[in-house]
């Protein structure tokens, strides 16, 4: 492999090229569970030194793994082999002129979300997709997961705000898909097939990206639910009574929001109530004109009526409003810093989420009595957060972490829901893939990877087996 490594650090140069301890930042994957030192890495500084790293690596008998911010769940993005060699987009960077016009911007792979965001604000637009690691998540690794957040119930997930891409093939050549138009049917949706591949299929190396305007105005509501068969309740009524101005609609458990007070001192809960569950309500709107204000609290005054709201309070600033959000956005770090913990991505239908969350927790204790369950997420869209923390005074989960993965997976598929809502498969749920989708539907994803990549090179043991 000593002709490799020369070849690529030839091409790249001196930056472009890591190995040994300075390849360790990319070695493991964010939870620390995958991940073995591949060959070096790969830090390309444009499409061309991408397409000569992939074939020099072709030529090599040699893997590639794309990788974005690396901060993904199922270890999709680090090497699983000795001869690999990670691909780091983390030098392409450039953001182009967004389109006002048109509501698009051309964007590179390596581009990290917060960035982008930052980006945009000077021109009155945004890209509409927020999550908690979007502080180092960059664009291609967004793509490659087809990341959701919070607003995917309005604005959809990464498929549906990418416009156009280029991709850099297993072969080496380069797809140049970069039109900058919504509406496109001159032949199979390529675009979408890439969003959600993993890296299997090829490198994402540019994307036109959809853009929204800047909402004018906010109002949110932290409230507490009497249960969460209430929140589904209200959820559903909201949708209806606030349509196109409701922008997030958030939930989590008492178990989460514990943790999170417990670990983050800087938190603060300003109600006077505590309860089981709580909803996190956001309305936006482009016009001023809109009395975002009086719908949230004639919305309110509603549930409280019916008996599904017993307590909240409407953001009277925009500090305080950011303080409701940081108590739904920190249900993870308070989990983490309390210790061991499991993490399942769930989705099920919207209306479906109290029956799960009710039949999940029988099961789970079933499996291990007394394990803490911290149910969190997008009520709008059906996606759970379901973590677990071990029971009070135990340190683990009594190697019981795959009957729990497999219950849950089993649970969320016969309830017509996925395993895998917006974290994909990565390495890590390959086998639960297998045993909870149709052969059908396993084999015509392996009939395209190998179409796509017949020498098996780019991401092999990602999202699918392959004989």
């Amino acid at each position: 492999m000593v002709d490799l490594v020369s070849a690529l650090q030839a091409v790249l140069g001196p930056k472009g090229w890591l190995s040994g301890s300075d390849a360790d930042p990319y070695r493991r994957d964010w939870l620390n569970r995958y991940g073995v030192a591949p060959l070096g890495v790969a830090r390309p500084a444009s499409t061309a030194e991408v397409a000569a790293v992939v074939n020099i690596c072709r030529e090599a008998g040699a893997v590639v793994i794309p990788q974005g911010g690396n901060t993904g769940l199922c270890g999709g993005a680090v090497a699983d082999q000795a001869n690999a060699v990670i691909v780091s987009l983390s030098r392409m960077t450039a953001i182009g002129e967004p389109d006002l016009e048109s509501g698009s911007i051309l964007v590179d792979a390596g581009v990290v979300l917060a960035g982008l965001h930052e980006a945009l604000e000077p021109h009155g637009l945004m890209f509409p997709m927020h999550l908690g690691a979007e502080g180092s998540a960059r664009i291609g690794g967004l793509i490659g997961t087809n990341a959701g957040g919070s607003q995917a119930f309005r604005f959809g997930m990464m498929q549906d705000l990418v416009l156009g891409l280029e991709v850099l093939m297993p072969d080496g050549t380069v797809w140049d898909g970069l039109r900058a138009v919504q509406k496109d049917n001159a032949g199979y949706q390529l675009r979408k097939l890439f969003c959600g591949s993993e890296g299997t299929l090829g490198i994402v190396t540019r994307a036109v990206l959809r853009l929204y305007p800047t909402p004018k105005q906010q109002a949110s509501a932290l409230l507490v639910m009497s249960d969460f068969s209430a929140a589904v309740s209200f959820g559903a009524f909201l949708r209806g009574e606030a349509g196109e101005f409701l922008a997030g609609l958030e939930f989590f458990s008492d178990v989460g929001l514990t943790l999170a007070l417990k670990h983050l001192p800087d938190l603060a809960y300003q109600l006077e109530t505590r309860g089981d569950v709580y909803l996190l309500v956001e309305m936006a709107s482009g016009s001023t004109r809109v009395p975002l204000d009086d719908i949230l609290a004639s919305a309110l005054e509603w549930g409280m009526e019916q008996g599904l709201v017993v307590d909240g309070a409407l953001a009277n600033s925009g500090a305080q409003r950011a303080q409701f959000w940081r108590l739904r956005e920190e249900q993870p770090e308070g989990q983490r810093l309390e210790g061991e913990q499991l993490k399942h991505d769930i989705s099920v239908p919207p209306g479906a989420i109290a029956r799960f969350i009710e039949a999940g927790a029988k099961l789970c204790n079933d499996i291990l009595a007394g394990v803490r369950i911290n149910p969190f997420g997008h009520l709008g869209d059906g996606n759970i957060h379901y973590n677990l923390s071990p029971p009070e005074g135990r340190a683990d989960f009594d190697g019981k972490a795959a009957a729990f993965a497999e219950a849950l997976a089993a649970l969320a598929t016969d309830m017509g829901g996925s395993f895998a809502a917006e974290h994909g498969l990565g390495r890590a749920k390959i086998a639960m893939a297998d045993r909870n989708r149709s052969s059908t539907e396993r084999i015509l994803m392996a009939r395209l990877k190998r179409a796509f990549d017949p020498q098996a090179t780019m991401n092999p043991g990602v999202l699918v087996r392959v004989p």
